[in-house]
């Protein structure tokens, strides 16, 4: 007897109607599998990295602790334990190693210096500050300020809340890069608490210390957008276009239609004493960004951007045909293939099957990170300036492809 093969299900034949949908699913989800940045930031980023590999740290771990076992003078080893746990988040295990060997007696000095030291970054890691303060103030009374403590009391003061005397402290150490953006943080503030003229100088001396602060450009962006200064705002767009890096330039657009959304829910909330109420149109910003983009060479994020504003502004058509620009300088542009299928899906002829799953897959595709940072790869749907996870600054990216 002959054996019983499974057999196939017949295969379904594809209307044409199917055939032109998968067409435009393939190409509105298609990946493109193909596979010097400026001193100041590469320094930033050397010197803003903190934390070890967390890979193996619990085998060190286990190793280390043998070998103070076995040698309790082993101060250095002492010391390398206590960083190890700090790494993992282990505070108090760290704190009591630190203070075991400063209670030591006949420790050399300069031992005894860096257990304070490390005891200070111990205490700024579990958020007690003033602790992490003295413990600064001990290192720095036995070996003098040297390079390090120095670095780690300009974290703390940022950490505080003293924007000024961070940046200060920056600038000392060589860090324009870090200089321009806690300026920026103090200028903010001065901003919220209605000292523009205070906001305002603070902008300038964080464009003179870091001529391509993109924070910095952002700032003074969103403020001329609150005025209703739409000039002063397509102007700032235009210079900031120089001067930033061209990686991160979408920054400007991303951050001012942030800016305007949150403008458009106050609106919305019905409250008429926001602060949004002097804030320019949306129309207004279409209207003198249109001949300043214009001028300017194609750049896909920004024609992306401004079709964005564009679709605020409900000129549709001409949405169209700024996401077709950065098309045209990127065929595989997930983003602005996304935007042309909605707006053109109306327009298509769809069975309800199809429909549903394309309803599916697209909502799927719009809650995708957009960002990501071009060093560890931390991908998030929000703007940032340093890594939230490498802590590298300046190193974000847009994701321009799914393969990103």
């Amino acid at each position: 007897m002959s054996p019983i093969l499974p057999t196939r299900p017949p295969k379904r034949e594809r209307t044409p109607q199917t055939s032109r949908e998968a067409v435009l699913f393939r190409k509105l989800f298609h990946r493109n599998r193909r596979g010097a940045s400026e001193q100041d930031v590469r320094t930033a980023n050397v010197i803003g990295a903190v934390s070890p590999p967390t890979q193996d740290t619990r085998a060190a771990i286990n190793e280390l602790s043998q070998v103070v076992r076995d040698d309790p003078e082993a101060v250095e080893i002492y010391l390398a334990l206590g960083s190890l746990y700090r790494s993992q988040g282990e505070i108090e295990r760290a704190i009591q190693i630190r203070n075991s060997l400063i209670v030591r007696s006949g420790l050399d000095p300069k031992l005894k210096a860096r257990a304070f030291f490390e005891l200070g970054r111990d205490f700024r890691r579990g958020g007690f500050l003033d602790r992490a303060e003295q413990a600064f103030n001990e290192a720095r009374s036995i070996i003098g300020d040297n390079e390090e403590i120095h670095f780690e009391v300009a974290r703390l003061q940022a950490e505080r809340g003293h924007y000024r005397d961070a940046a200060d402290s920056f600038g000392r150490l060589g860090q324009p890069l870090l200089r321009a953006h806690y300026l920026v943080r103090a200028a903010h503030d001065e901003y919220a608490s209605g000292q523009e003229s205070h906001g305002a100088k603070l902008l300038k001396y964080a464009l003179r210390a870091f001529p391509g602060s993109v924070e910095a450009w952002l700032e003074r962006i969103v403020q001329a957008y609150r005025n209703g200064s739409a000039a002063k705002m397509a102007s700032a767009i235009v210079e900031a276009q120089a001067l930033v890096e061209p990686g991160i330039r979408f920054v400007l657009f991303e951050g001012l239609l942030q800016e305007v959304a949150r403008a458009e829910r106050a609106d919305d909330s019905g409250d008429q004493q926001h602060e949004w109420a002097e804030a320019c149109s949306v129309a207004d910003l279409v209207k003198v960004l249109r001949p300043k983009l214009e001028a300017l060479e194609p750049d896909m994020l920004n024609h992306y951007y401004f079709g964005q504003m564009l679709l605020k502004n409900r000129d549709i058509d001409e949405a169209k045909d700024w996401f077709e620009r950065a098309l045209l300088l990127q065929p595989d542009f997930w983003l602005a293939r996304l935007e042309l299928f909605e707006l053109s899906r109306s327009e298509q002829k769809l069975t309800p099957f199809f429909r549903e799953q394309l309803t599916f897959f697209m909502d799927r595709a719009r809650e995708v990170s957009r960002f990501y940072c071009g060093k560890c790869g931390l991908k998030r749907d929000t703007l940032f300036f340093v890594c939230p996870r490498c802590k590298s600054w300046h190193s974000i990216k847009f994701r321009t492809n799914f393969s990103q």
